[in-house]
């Protein structure tokens, strides 16, 4: 007679069906279930990290920090289908200054640019970070743009020492943008209406409820030119020989690639970014030391080399993602260093 369990289970019977479990559970950890599981070990600390993407030298101590600045610019976390996601551009860009303004061995900074620009607090706040950086440390840095580094993103770029350019850089875009939806037409045909009661005319202005009236216009306008006002000065600071008045027959939002840009006096040299990082060393006076170039990175993140981690800038529209952006999305209105052609 089969003995049985405390539960009146064969005992036999039970040592199989665990046996069977582990071999199923077996199989699935080995892959040749329906399902692979891959268990990475997820460090406590999640503080900045030290990545080497280029070693010139086994022997280097010497270092370039490579800072990447990508996608739109918000004083904010991205935002996804599923909520926020990501880091706070703002906070994470000031957390990478602060690791190479503390490492005696980083002996400049190349900050890699490849932004469309955004909000225009962000652009502002990013871009006061970066002056501290170089009031505080000494330490040269070297703007190195990439695909796009337009608006916003020349913005930030005018704080650095000196501003590269790729041939096929887009930059530019100097000026402002304020994006207001406006549902006031589609709510009548549905029959939908919005009480609003407001303690002073304008305290609704901007509303996607109502249309835009010409004094809400002429309020907006006058935030605009204030802001617009305050980009052209930041860039007649930056480039030495541009006085405002020239900045602003340039600054009508358009776009120039990075050859014509040097001509008109917006960036100082073509080249690659190798040649930015050169630029770096020489601007720190190790001239033709050998160095190691570093990225800084939360623990997960991988950095093979000086490429990786860029990202193509916002407002893409593939197969695949085709989810508006955050700063086209919102319900209020967006005051914004941007370029953005396909909105």
């Amino acid at each position: 007679m089969p003995t049985t369990s405390n539960h009146g289970v064969p005992r036999d019977c039970r040592v199989r069906r665990l046996t069977a479990a582990a071999g199923l559970l077996m199989l699935v950890l080995c892959g040749c279930g329906p399902t692979s599981f891959l268990i990475t070990p997820v460090a406590a600390e999640q503080g900045l990290a030290e990545k080497v993407v280029l070693r010139e030298s086994f022997w280097a101590t010497k270092k370039v920090a490579l800072v990447n600045v990508e996608g739109v610019l918000e004083n904010a976390r991205p935002r996804s289908l599923l909520g926020p996601a990501g880091e706070n551009p703002v906070a994470l860009f000031a957390d990478k200054l602060e690791q190479a303004a503390k490492d005696c061995n980083v002996r400049a900074v190349v900050l890699r640019i490849n932004s469309p620009g955004g909000g225009v607090t962000a652009t502002d706040l990013m871009y006061a970070e970066l002056e501290r950086f170089r009031e505080q440390t000494g330490k040269p840095v070297i703007a190195a743009m990439l695909d796009v580094a337009a608006s916003g993103g020349y913005y930030l770029a005018c704080a650095a020492d000196e501003i590269h350019a790729q041939p096929t850089t887009v930059t530019g875009s100097i000026g402002v943008i304020m994006l207001a939806p406006e549902f006031a037409g589609t709510m009548q045909k549905l029959g939908v209406r919005m009480n609003v009661i407001k303690s002073g005319e304008l305290k609704d202005m901007g509303s996607m409820f109502r249309p835009m009236n010409e004094r809400d216009r002429a309020v907006f306008q006058d935030l605009i030119d204030g802001m617009y006002t305050r980009f052209v000065d930041v860039v007649s600071r930056s480039r030495r020989g541009l006085e405002p008045d020239r900045v602003r027959e340039l600054a009508d939002g358009r776009v120039y690639l990075g050859p014509q840009a040097k001509e008109l006096g917006l960036v100082d040299k073509i080249g690659t970014l190798r040649d930015a990082i050169q630029a770096a060393k020489e601007a720190s006076g190790i001239g033709d030391a050998k160095v190691k170039v570093v990225q800084y990175s939360r623990p997960l993140a991988y950095r093979p080399n000086i490429y990786a981690g860029t990202s193509p800038p916002a407002g893409q529209v593939n197969l695949v993602n085709v989810e508006l952006p955050g700063w086209l999305s919102g319900s209020t209105p967006q005051l914004l260093y941007l370029w953005a052609p396909g909105w």
